[in-house]
């Protein structure tokens, strides 16, 4: 496991859980027979060749010596991996959202393959849920969105009659001499390319930082001057959840009359509704809030594991009033942003994470947990804002057709709000995240992201628009 996969590992405590949250809606009410929890799991059988991830756990390394090693899990049993709830009447998205929350504050089981599944049956409509957790350590959004595509590949080419090539075997779990070999010659390898890193970060943080000060546009750093809110605080292991699906048209019509971009839109459709929501609490920071926003380095659209991630921070210009000066403004910063860390290289995450001591950076991870600290200092961000490109198509597995699609990462310590949003044919599927004592109500975001997604689709081709 290389060291970016692993720091998803090592983050993992009672309260910060380190897995991801996918959420597929389909209408099975016309399906023959009917489908249900054990036609998934017949589905799931088939498949789970084409899902290499899904039957890989991680080994740990004695003592933490050495970051942990992938093997194909021979004790696999798909059972354990996959349970069942039906709602009570009338099954709407509301009671889908608290599912969804009370599934995603139990923490993945680490001695297994790191992703568990949730059938939620009685959904209003003749609807069904798929909701599956995927810790961070397997897959990134990328990744992700290629094991979907994989699904439904072969569930087409099985529908066709073709068979399905499962080239899965299973391995024995390495004994201790054998990880502490391993171990030490993947520490020999990374160790002889230190003075190289050291040279390539300081030269990529010079030309950044010098970047950076001479900017028009100033991006703002984690750590410094960032403002408190109710959802920068310790976790608890509960979760709070909620969804939504916004008209793409409406993004690419503010995009195309702002002269923007798609995700610039995004993060201003989100900076509104954040700004109404904590101005309802009498609570809005006179600063604007910083966001961490991921952005993917591999454009490989056919990889399905492993992360390839850097971040860009963003001032989302949550203190500017005008929903048109707001998104000018986190257009200039974001630009900005890219363009100095770019300098810095994007690549400088993954190989600084490698060779970090797993010893030190969980030990670092857990006592910020227990100290509670977060309740205390200045938060190091505000939220994360991310961005997926999902499916472009409809995708239909054999007569059942995906209706929706979600995702959301995970929240952290002092950083208890994350909304992450999916493109599916012609909607966004946005979700929020966070726990209750950071997000109690995370319906009242939704409601306020479609109010500003209005707010700024209307000002578009009036004369105000003009100006700026």
């Amino acid at each position: 496991m290389n060291g970016l996969d692993a720091k998803f590992l090592y983050s993992e405590t009672p309260t910060a859980h380190m897995h991801t949250v996918k959420v597929v809606v389909s209408n099975v009410s016309e399906v023959d027979g009917g489908f249900s929890y054990d036609n998934l799991l017949q589905v799931l059988s088939a498949q789970i060749g084409r899902l290499p991830p899904f039957r890989r756990r991680a080994v740990p390394v004695p003592l933490g010596l050495g970051h942990p090693v992938w093997i194909e899990d021979p004790d696999f049993d798909l059972r354990r991996h996959v349970d069942r709830k039906v709602l009570d009447q009338p099954g709407d998205d509301r009671q889908l959202g608290a599912a969804v929350a009370a599934f995603s504050g139990i923490p993945l089981v680490l001695d297994r393959p790191l992703w568990e599944m949730l059938v939620v049956e009685g959904l209003a409509g003749g609807r069904m849920a798929v909701v599956v957790k995927l810790h961070h350590a397997v897959a990134d959004g990328s990744a992700a969105v290629a094991l979907l595509q994989s699904v439904v590949q072969g569930t087409n080419l099985e529908a066709s009659g073709e068979p399905v090539n499962d080239p899965w075997r299973p391995e024995p779990i390495p004994g201790r001499r054998q990880l502490l070999k391993m171990a030490a010659r993947d520490h020999l390898t990374r160790w002889k390319g230190l003075p190289r890193l050291l040279a390539q970060s300081v030269r990529g943080a010079r030309a950044s930082e010098a970047r950076r000060r001479s900017s028009a546009v100033k991006p703002p750093l984690p750590l410094r001057h960032i403002p408190r809110t109710s959802f920068n605080v310790s976790l608890t292991p509960q979760r709070t959840f909620a969804m939504t699906n916004l008209p793409m048209e409406d993004f690419k019509a503010i995009r195309r009359g702002a002269g923007t971009t798609f995700n610039d839109v995004y993060l201003a459709v989100c900076a509104g509704a954040l700004r109404r929501y904590l101005a309802d609490r009498g609570e809005l920071p006179d600063r604007p809030l910083v966001a961490s926003v991921p952005v993917s380095t591999d454009p490989n659209v056919a990889r399905m594991s492993g992360n390839r991630v850097d971040n860009l921070y963003v001032s989302i210009g949550t203190d500017i009033a005008d929903p048109l000066r707001r998104l000018k403004h986190i257009h200039d910063v974001t630009t900005a942003a890219k363009d100095v860390r770019s300098l810095l290289g994007h690549d400088l995450l993954e190989q600084r994470a490698d060779v970090v001591p797993p010893q030190l950076y969980r030990s670092t991870v857990r006592l910020w947990t227990r100290t509670r600290l977060a309740n205390r200092v200045s938060p190091p961000l505000n939220l994360v804002l991310s961005n997926v490109a999902g499916p472009r198509e409809r995708i239909f597995f054999g007569p059942i057709e995906l209706e929706a699609l979600y995702s959301v990462g995970p929240i952290l310590e002092g950083i208890g709000l994350n909304i992450t949003a999916w493109s599916y044919v012609d909607a966004l599927g946005v979700s929020v995240l966070g726990c209750p004592e950071s997000i109690p109500d995370p319906w009242l975001i939704i409601d306020a992201l479609h109010d500003s997604l209005h707010e700024l689709r209307g000002l578009i081709g009036t004369d105000a628009l003009v100006d700026q």
